[in-house]
């Protein structure tokens, strides 16, 4: 990747209902190499693919939760179980394992907390679970799709 292409991913990630002739235009391309470079990377798998984002409060999940759980239970048939039960809840928009004390970490949006209650009883029904713990975020103070780009070899 050249300076060129990290261009038009930062454009892309910050809009990409842009035209490529627009795009072209901001990185100093005509539209048909950009459009090139833009299917490149899109097949090289930089780009995975392009969304539309919803505003979460007029879709009524504005209230935003980081569950931590923490597990006793290790195994590979657990581990499938659990994973199967996280995928299997729409309102859980994250899902990582972790290091450190906590095991797994997940985000999860909802419109209240009655809402979450439900979320939280799906998710220990059947699922051998330590510890689960919920924050509610009070605000968000920050939030972006956009990756940073200055790490990008070129």
């Amino acid at each position: 990747m050249d300076s060129v292409d990290i261009k038009i991913l930062d454009i892309l990630q910050r809009n990409a209902e842009q035209q490529v002739a627009h795009i072209a235009e901001q990185v100093g391309l005509s539209a048909t190499p950009c459009w090139r470079r833009i299917q490149r990377l899109k097949e090289a798998g930089v780009i995975k693919g392009s969304v539309v984002l919803l505003d979460p409060q007029k879709v009524n999940v504005a209230v935003t939760v980081f569950v931590s759980v923490r597990t006793s239970t290790h195994t590979r048939e657990w581990f499938e179980r659990f994973t199967a039960t996280v995928h299997a809840i729409p309102e859980v928009v994250e899902f990582y394992r972790m290091s450190g004390d906590v095991d797994y970490l997940l985000r999860v949006v909802v419109p209240d907390i009655a809402a979450y209650d439900a979320v939280y009883k799906r998710l220990t029904e059947g699922t051998n679970l330590h510890d689960v713990s919920s924050s509610f975020a009070m605000q968000e103070l920050k939030q972006t799709t956009a990756l940073p780009l200055g790490y990008i070899p070129h």
